[in-house]
């Protein structure tokens, strides 16, 4: 306020407040000093008024000035008391601002009270009050005793005016009174509020106050003139307005009736407010207040014949529809309330009789729509009419009426809805009327403050709000404003509407009713997406918030009438203008195209068909309550996605004695599709859990008593499944339901023999209590239900994997009661091998178009059956991971190739940045070679001997770039050794498309959608989607291979073949195919996805695996291959490709990223596979191909800069497996004395110190030994320490190694007394070097030798 211009009368205020405290430290002597005083005062204040604007504030600056250096001194010289004490001070003589002095006879009253009415705190200004009514009525009491009261008038008038009216009261009294009026215009702190309250009980207490006095009072010292400006005015009018709600507060206006019947005071104070509040709109509610103030404390007759009547009150009611007066309509409203009788003055606001009904017709609330739609200008509060009429809206006696018995009725079926009485009737007609004619009509249609206004008006409602009122709030013109706001969160009524629905929520609670109320609410009319065009997760929550089955059961049965009543498509027109006016916010185009399309009934059924299997997903109940809401789930997606009704829209079982509905028009296809996919996934999510029911039953059943049996008929009684099947049968006999499509005879014969053999796969589990063989018929069978929906589904292609299935249903359980199909006939004879062919070559076939359910049952049957599959499945398995679109390179391509490393593990390309688009469409470039011809293991045999490959081992680097055609040598995992895999490979194929020894009929199936991903790479330019199809087809099959490495870790299989009897291990297979896909930049690199889902596998379920391959079946050849091609793959160097373009950061990081991990699998591998070697108990001579595998890599290590294996990696490979490192140990001396790069002699000292450090014995039993090996090496380590000391590197890091591994070496010969020997082999220069470069250790040394 320090900003504005203050008023005359707070000029006045404050030259007054300047005067009391001049006086607060003077004692007036007698009453002639008072009346020089105060004309000396008056003087000061009509000097203050008359000067100019400009000198009036410099004097009011200086006033404060002085003001705030008086309290300033005051505070130091007195200590602080709380504020609540100042009032109890005035009593005290030594604070002494007195207004009478005890000269005339009359109290003391202290005029410093007036400074505390004007604080903020609540306390202290009542505290003040009381005091100074008390200081006040002790004054009067003693004036009105007083005989002589002329002398008291003329000495102690203290400002009071003769002709003020308040001739009996006492000086003080009428000073008292007049600055409790000029105070109340003040809008300084809490002035007005402390005032009137000491005004309000000072008129209740003293009744020597007339009340036309104050009346006349309160206009003279309070009026407004046309010089004052609009902040005067409006001090003034406020003023006025709080001096008259204190004399309506005090109660004499009451006694004033109770004395005189015809007062004419309470007829003129109504005039008087009601003409106030037709001044400025500010006053309209205020004045309103103060005057039902008034008729709370009035009798019935008082207000019939005096309020009533007052003038100007009639012509205020009549004008107010046409203006919009809010508060004209509340004071009758308050005013009928509390006369109970029709009056004609309220005829155009209240129709006669007044009624609820006629109140909230249509006509009535349109005349009204001006009253209400004003009442926004005193936002952000809600104005007082809104509370009032809504407890006429709806009264508390039906407060939630419906609530309690919503639920329980309507789970209750085939009966018809409870009726509502009438009244319910008549209020649920009346809220409907008011809401489409007020909140959607008037405040919706209109301006921001407005829409502000209805949602807190509906806010209001809430707690009144039965669960029944819930769709007539959320209507769709509602949740349209609620979806354009939410859609912008710029929106200027973002936060209303975010509070709108957090209340909303908040009043659902627990409650099922208002949960599933809002929730239809809003997604019927926002066609389903209103959580999707908000981008807020309001109905998802609400839909997480059940937790019992009756609120699961009303959800679902709500869900079923939406679905199903063609009336529940809101037919709202989408235009936004019904909801945002042009300066409303509204969403994007695209959220407006989805709001557009409500029309379409089809969005929200989508919505409800996605809906019903969510409601599992948060839900904690008991496996039977929980069974319960599957079924019903169940059953609305069978009887709405798998059938229709032939003759009209209702059928009747009498053998599930329900009846079941379809909606009039015709379901959609797409919709049915998404019935029986939302089906297909509550049946996968059912049979998840079966295992947990399984071993929870146990538990019970076990703690009862109860034997197998009993566990059996309790899985049986929660199965799905079974249901599932027994209500898709009967409902299928019915003659008036069909199939939502018609099927093909080929198709038709399929779905009835899957049908038959699930049945009797059924009765054979139930058969079989508690076994394996149970839970193999268990998944079997929902592996065929899914079939069963998915041949409904797309007719036409899983007829020939149906049949398959069947046929290896019958086989392994011995289905007699199944007829014969086409084709049963080739599973005859032998054997199981055969059998697991068929059921795995037809899980592949079914798995690339399978949806998620369905692979959930593949894979479940996978994991059960895959104890018995054969090399034959394992190998059709990873011939897919293994499929790329490149095509087999020609071999001349791979002579030209000039840096080809084809003996590398897997064919390794040199060029690590490879161009992935490129790679993806064409598969053709020179840079790489196909690496699906060279892998180890892979189902691909070679035409070279395994010794060829040995051969080449010992050959430097330059050789291996002539070798090209070395890749496809090494003995395969597939093959055998010997001879016999000799004879294998040359009656095999060596191509890339190898079927690994599977038949045409029996790769059909599988090759069929391969050959459809190739046809559609052909015809694409891009090849994107055929790409993404096959590496979405690995990914699955990966899946399986992960399921198998999981139930099978270090499996073995015996197989005939050529008549020899060989063992192979499968997990070596699995590993060395899929080390294949990831190292090929073909395969991995055309999907980051598909490499990271190999690489895990590879690194969790292989390498990291507790169990691992071992025992006699593990062959040799086929480790010190895969041992080769790790050791060569760890030693392969990063290379950028050349090319004119660099390429950028990312795929430089991606590249070396790719380099690293590559590295990381052949170290790991390497490890792996030496701990298989270890657990094989080989001989010495066995292991001596081992030897030279090693013995190559430390060739290429100290010879060749290609190589760039890790010292680190060696070192861990000798610290591991220390054999190794004392077969190598001469060879690695030799090697380090000789080689011509300073580096690698010194890294490799490291690996000479790791061998020392486990050949030398600690303990004395193994101190000869030790002695004996290092003599054999001595010759070779004291040349090794003599090439050291003579050639000390440049580098001072690297001289420090030097000296560090040469006093190991001095310490250990020490240890070993060894010092003659090892000092008799070093020359006069040696010794010379030694000394001069090892200092004391080599000094001490020959002490201790001599």
């Amino acid at each position: 306020m320090g900003s504005k211009k203050r008023s005359s009368s707070s000029v006045e205020e404050e030259v007054e407040g300047k005067i009391d405290a001049v006086m607060d430290n003077v004692v007036v002597p007698n009453p002639l000093e008072k009346k020089k005083m105060k004309m000396k005062k008056d003087k000061k204040v009509d000097e203050t008024l008359s000067v100019k604007p400009m000198e009036r504030f410099k004097k009011r600056k200086a006033l404060d000035k002085e003001r705030r250096h008086a309290a300033v001194s005051e505070n130091e010289e007195e200590p602080k008391k709380p504020k609540q004490l100042r009032v109890g001070s005035v009593a005290d003589e030594d604070h002494a601002p007195v207004a009478s002095s005890s000269s005339s006879g009359l109290p003391e009253f202290h005029i410093d009270v007036f400074k505390d009415l004007a604080l903020a705190d609540g306390k202290v200004r009542e505290a003040a009050a009381e005091a100074m009514v008390k200081e006040l009525q002790a004054v009067q009491e003693a004036y009105e005793r007083m005989e002589n009261k002329d002398f008291v008038e003329v000495g102690l008038k203290l400002e009071a005016v003769k002709d003020d009216g308040l001739k009996n009261c006492a000086p003080s009294v009428r000073y008292a009174i007049r600055r409790l009026i000029r105070g109340v215009s003040s809008s300084r702190e809490c002035a007005r509020q402390g005032f009137a309250l000491g005004l309000t009980i000072l008129v209740g207490s003293i009744h020597s106050i007339t009340l036309d006095s104050l009346l006349k009072l309160i206009v003279d010292l309070l009026e407004v003139t046309s010089s004052m400006k609009g902040q005067e005015a409006k001090e003034c009018l406020l003023g006025r307005l709080f001096a008259y709600g204190a004399l309506a507060r005090s109660g004499r206006l009451t006694k004033e009736w109770d004395s005189d019947k015809n007062t004419p005071f309470i007829k003129e104070f109504t005039g008087i407010l009601i003409s106030l509040a037709s001044k400025k709109r500010y006053l309209q509610e205020p004045a309103v207040s103060v005057l039902l103030d008034l008729i709370e404390k009035l009798p019935k007759e008082a207000l019939l014949n005096h309020v009533l009547e007052a003038p100007g009150l009639h012509e205020w009611f009549e004008g107010s529809t046409e203006v919009g007066n809010p508060d004209a309509l509340l004071l009758a409203l308050k005013l009928r309330e509390k006369i109970a009788v029709d009056s004609p003055i309220f005829n155009k606001l209240l129709l006669s009789p007044f009624i609820p009904s006629n109140l909230f017709t249509a006509a009535h609330l349109s005349s009204l729509a001006n009253c209400l739609k004003e009442s926004t200008y005193c936002q952000p509060r809600v104005h007082s009419l809104w509370p009032v009429l809504l407890n006429i809206l709806l009264p508390e006696m039906v407060l939630q009426v419906e609530d309690s018995v919503s639920v329980s009725n309507s789970l209750k079926k085939h009966k018809k809805s409870r009726k509502c009485s009438s009244s319910e009737e008549e209020i649920a007609k009346n809220f409907q009327c008011f809401c489409d004619v007020i909140i959607e009509g008037s405040l919706l249609m209109s301006s921001h403050d407005r829409k502000h206004l209805a949602f807190d008006v509906l806010l209001l409602s809430l707690p009144r709000l039965p669960a029944s009122f819930v769709p007539i709030v959320l209507s769709y013109k509602l949740v349209q404003c609620l979806m354009d706001v939410l859609s912008t969160k710029d929106s200027w009524l973002y936060k209303v509407a975010q509070n709108f629905l957090k209340e909303l929520v908040a009043w659902v609670g627990d409650d099922d009713a208002r949960r599933v109320a809002v929730i239809i609410g809003l997604q019927k009319n926002s066609s389903g997406k209103f959580d999707s065009i908000t981008r807020i997760k309001t109905v998802k929550d609400l839909m997480a918030g059940f937790k019992t089955e009756s609120g699961c059961m009303l959800f679902i049965q709500n869900l079923t009438n939406l679905f199903v009543d063609e009336g529940n498509a809101s037919e709202e027109p989408s235009d936004q203008s019904q909801t945002t006016d042009d300066n409303s916010e509204i969403g994007s185009i695209e959220d407006k195209d989805l709001v557009g399309t409500t029309g379409n009934s089809d969005f929200l059924k989508t919505w409800v068909v996605e809906s019903l299997p969510s409601i599992l997903k948060y839900l904690k109940l008991d496996l039977e309550a929980k069974f319960r809401v599957q079924k019903e789930i169940l059953k609305f997606l069978a009887v709405q996605g798998l059938f229709t009704a032939s003759l009209g829209t209702e059928v009747t079982s009498f053998e599930l004695q329900e009846k079941f509905r379809w909606p009039k028009a015709t379901t959609s296809s797409a919709l049915c599709r998404m019935c029986i996919e939302q089906l297909q996934l509550l049946l996968a999510n059912a049979q998840k859990v079966h295992c947990t029911t399984f071993l929870l039953l146990l538990l019970a059943n076990a703690q009862k008593g109860e034997g197998p049996r009993a566990l059996a008929n309790g899985l049986e009684a929660n199965d799905l499944g079974a249901y599932f099947m027994r209500f898709f049968s009967t409902l299928y006999n019915i003659p008036s339901v069909s199939l939502f499509r018609s099927l093909s005879d080929d198709d038709k014969n399929t779905f009835e023999r899957l049908e038959a053999m699930e049945k009797s796969l059924c009765r054979e589990e139930r058969n079989c209590g508690l076994s394996t063989d149970a839970n193999k018929l268990h998944v079997l069978r929902y592996l065929l239900i899914q079939l069963l929906l998915q041949v409904l589904l797309r007719p036409g292609e899983f007829s020939e994997a149906a049949s398959e299935l069947i046929i290896c249903c019958k086989k392994a359980f011995d289905a007699s009661d199944i007829p014969p199909c086409s084709g049963e006939d080739e599973m005859d004879g032998d054997a199981t091998p055969q059998l697991m062919d068929v059921l795995v070559d037809t899980l592949l076939s079914l798995l690339p178009q399978s949806s998620n359910p369905m692979r959930t049952a593949i894979e479940q049957v996978f994991r059960y059956f895959c104890d018995n599959i054969t090399d034959d499945g394992l190998l059709r398995m990873l011939r897919v991971i293994k499929k790329t679109f490149k095509p087999a390179r020609h071999q001349e391509a791979e002579d030209e190739e000039d840096d080809s490393d084809d003996e590398n593990f897997l064919g390794i390309e040199e060029d690590e940045e490879i161009d992935e688009a490129k790679t993806a469409n064409t598969g053709e470039t020179d840079e790489h070679t196909d690496d699906s011809e060279a892998v180890v293991g892979s189902g691909e045999v070679g035409k070279r001997d395994p010794e060829a490959s040995r051969d080449s081992d010992g050959e430097d680097d330059d050789d291996d770039d002539a070798t090209s055609d070395d890749s496809n040598g090494g003995t395969d995992d597939n093959a055998v050794s010997g001879e016999v895999g000799k004879e294998a490979l040359d009656a095999s194929d060596d191509s890339d498309d190898s079927d690994g020894g599977m038949d045409d009929d029996a790769m059909f199936r599988m090759d069929t959608y391969l050959a459809q991903i190739f046809k559609e790479r052909k015809n694409q330019a891009e090849g994107e989607n055929a790409h993404s199809q096959l590496v979405l087809f690995k990914l699955r099959v990966l899946s399986l291979l992960e399921i198998y490495l999981h139930e099978n870790p270090g499996k073995f299989k015996l197989h005939l073949w050529l008549s020899l009897f060989t063992g192979k291990p499968q997990v070596l297979t699995v590993y060395s195919n899929l080390a294949q896909a990831f190292v090929s930049p073909h395969i991995a690199e055309g999907s980051e996805q598909l490499g990271q889902r190999i690489w895990g596998i590879l690194q969790k379920k292989v390498l990291k695996a507790k169990d691992y391959p071992k025992g006699e079946a593990v062959q040799l050849t086929t480790l010190e291959s895969l041992l080769e091609k790790n050791l060569k793959l760890a030693s392969k160097p990063f290379k950028r490709k050349k090319s004119a373009v660099s390429p950028s950061k990312k795929k430089q990081s991606a590249s070396w990223t790719r380099h690293k991990m590559v590295n990381s699998l052949a170290q790991s591998s390497t490890f792996w596979i030496l701990k298989i070697i270890d657990a094989g108990k080989f001989s010495e001579s066995e292991l001596q191909r081992v030897l030279d595998i090693f013995q190559g890599v430390l060739v290429g290590y100290f010879e060749s800069k290609k190589s760039q294996i890790k010292s680190e990696f060696l070192k861990e490979i000798f610290r591991r497996r220390p054999w190794i490192g004392h077969h190598l140990f001469g060879f690695l001396l030799e090697k380090c004395g000789s080689t011509k790069s300073e580096f690698r002699r010194v890294e490799a000292l490291d690996l000479v110190a790791e061998i020392l450090k486990s050949l030398v014995s600690t303990d004395e039993s193994g101190q000869d030994a030790s002695k004996k090996v290092m003599k054999s090496h001595l010759r070779e380590l004291c040349d090794l320490i003599k090439d050291l000391v003579t050639n000390m590197p440049e580098k001072q890091s690297r001289r420090a190694e030097v000296r560090k591994f040469c006093g190991k070496v001095l310490q250990i010969i020490s240890n070993l007394n060894l010092n003659r020997s090892f000092l008799k082999h070093l020359d006069s220069d040696a010794h010379a070097a030694c000394e001069a470069q090892l200092g004391e250790n080599f000094v001490n040394l020959k002490k201790v030798e001599r």
